[in-house]
């Protein structure tokens, strides 16, 4: 599921969780990754996402 990913497992896991949970916009992720010292650009984690569902 996660081959190809330029992430650590959790950290994609834990956005997903976030996006799912509260209803956030991908940038609203990609700036609380910012928060956490984490550099990701909002369409990384767009990419991620598809690899998952």
């Amino acid at each position: 599921m996660f081959k190809v990913r330029h992430f650590d497992r959790s950290v994609i896991l834990l956005c997903l969780r976030w996006y799912l949970t509260y209803s956030l916009s991908l940038r609203n992720l990609e700036e609380m990754m910012a928060e956490r010292r984490i550099s990701v650009d909002h369409a990384t984690i767009h990419r991620d996402r598809a690899l998952v569902a």
